[in-house]
């Protein structure tokens, strides 16, 4: 007898319907799947077998095969336990066709029949949904993932045998509902601006970071408060809108990363990967390609703390996904799109040994020293980052003063408002900043005056800042310009920007 039960699968992070296909044949007892299953779907015969029988159910002792369509797209993960179970059941005639057919079945099962949660629900969730399909049975720790995708029942399971008498009509399963409303609410950090003693001008510079979207590179000697700060942007950047925590929510499904009892990721990622990681871990890759930790802080932070000491290569393959907001992972097994849109905050010292300019400790690096220390971060890559921002050491005085700096609620209102007026600029497009803009928007949205156009002429020319600092520099003066409220570029504006380029003269001369 030949049964079929839909299931789903993931490649990138979006997924697709697959076809479980169950024939029961007569011959010597055997269990086969084809349809390129990799390692975990090929062993699931076992599990299957065994939580068939412990169930309470008969297992035939015929020829199995099942077949997983399309056949010609390799097949990974547990999550066609499920389906399987239920075609080689519905093959032997105890369950309906007109009981399954239109939905689609999830989840891996243990040996005793319970039902374990499996990856990439939200994805495959979407799938049904736009397919038109009834409805979804899967495991009950991932029905608030997947019931944040409205119109189409998910039906939350936790054993075979539930499954079964529900498509039997012997019980019924209620699908479960989710108040998205909920699920944004305030968020609430441990870590806030005003624990920052001094550093009012990092503070400034982060401010125009996170009202446009803008990249960051932070330079100064150990102990000035460069992770202190970088750990602290997430408290003043806008809170996720609906897409943009679905579309990174995705992301963190398909890896098995949402937190317990999530529905959505409603915080703006903060990812901050070690010195040691490789290209594949930080872009993303793997024989099967998986995201990396740019994928990870999509619509987030990126914090490269120490970031010389991170390997080269490493480094050069940020220079894509910096520009385009997506990564692109070709295998001999697939090639897959990430969306990558993250903002890079990085932190260095400005010499191996960190005192170099110190006005209280020596520095005792030799010149080469430093020119090898420097040159681990490339021109190009260098020019991709917006904001170059010295941070000195704190003075005690400013470190032993009773006063608190302003607080990052203060600071995230003007964030806001900012974000308001950029949101109202770039409406009908699918952009949702200033640093998101190509070089015909700031050409519409950064026109400059004479006075402000001598300046930046004269900056070029002293600095020797190339064609893309030049957009940079427009871009920062758009977001200052925001902040302010003003709809014009002035020369005050654009001579700010200007100075978060200088470090160019210094890292790449």
């Amino acid at each position: 007898m030949l049964a079929k039960v839909l299931s789903s699968a993931v490649i990138g992070i979006d997924a697709y319907v697959v076809e479980v296909e169950v024939d029961i044949a007569r011959g010597l007892p055997s269990f086969s799947t084809v349809g390129l299953p990799e390692g975990a779907v090929r062993e699931s015969k076992e599990r299957v077998k065994a939580a068939v029988k412990n169930s309470g159910y008969q297992f035939p002792s015929d020829r199995i095969t099942v077949n997983l369509a399309p056949a010609d797209i390799k097949k990974e993960g547990t999550a066609f336990d499920l389906p399987m179970a239920l075609g080689i059941l519905a093959a032997t005639g105890l369950i309906e066709h007109a009981a399954y057919a239109g939905h689609v079945f999830l989840g891996e099962l243990a040996l005793d029949g319970m039902i374990r949660p499996v990856k990439g629900v939200l994805s495959m969730a979407i799938a049904a949904r736009d397919l038109g399909l009834k409805g979804i049975f899967l495991p009950a720790e991932n029905a608030r993932e997947a019931a944040v995708v409205d119109g189409i029942p998910i039906f939350p399971v936790k054993t075979l045998s539930q499954v079964v008498d529900a498509l039997k009509g012997i019980a019924k399963v209620s699908p479960v509902q989710a108040e998205i409303n909920h699920l944004f609410e305030p968020a609430v950090f441990q870590v806030d601006f005003m624990d920052v003693k001094g550093q009012e001008h990092a503070k400034r510079a982060l401010e125009i970071a996170a009202a446009g979207s803008h990249n960051v590179i932070m330079v100064g000697p150990p102990g000035s408060g460069k992770t202190m700060l970088a750990k602290r942007i997430p408290t003043i950047l806008p809170p996720l809108r609906f897409e943009e925590s679905l579309e990174t929510s995705k992301i963190y499904s398909v890896m098995g990363l949402m937190p317990n009892g999530a529905g959505l990721i409603t915080v703006r990622p903060f990812q901050a990967p070690h010195h040691t990681i490789s290209d594949a871990g930080l872009i993303g890759g793997g024989q099967y390609p998986k995201p990396g930790q740019v994928s990870l802080a999509h619509h987030g932070v990126l914090f490269l703390d120490e970031l010389p000491e991170f390997r080269r290569n490493v480094l050069e393959v940020l220079r894509q996904p910096m520009e385009e907001g997506q990564v692109i992972v070709s295998r001999a097994a697939a090639t897959v799109s990430y969306p990558a849109d993250f903002m890079l905050v990085a932190a260095m010292n400005p010499c191996p040994c960190g005192f170099l300019g110190d006005a209280k400790r020596e520095c005792t690096c030799s010149p080469l020293q430093i020119q090898r220390y420097r040159a681990k971060i490339s021109g190009p890559l260098l020019d991709r980052i917006d904001i170059h921002l010295e941070v000195p050491a704190v003075p005690y005085r400013e470190l032993s003063g009773i006063s608190e700096g302003e607080s990052s609620g203060l600071i995230l209102e003007r964030v806001m408002r900012a974000r308001e007026i950029q949101e109202k600029r770039f409406s009908r497009t699918k952009i949702f900043h200033n640093a998101g803009m190509n070089s015909r928007h700031i050409k519409k949205f950064c026109a400059i005056d004479s006075e402000s156009s001598l300046l930046l002429e004269r900056a070029m020319d002293r600095f020797g800042l190339s064609a893309r600092a030049h957009a940079r520099i427009l871009k920062i003066s758009r977001t200052i310009a925001d902040l302010e409220g003003s709809e014009e570029l002035r020369a005050v504006h654009v001579g700010e920007a200007i100075q978060y380029r200088t470090l160019d003269r210094k890292m790449v001369g």
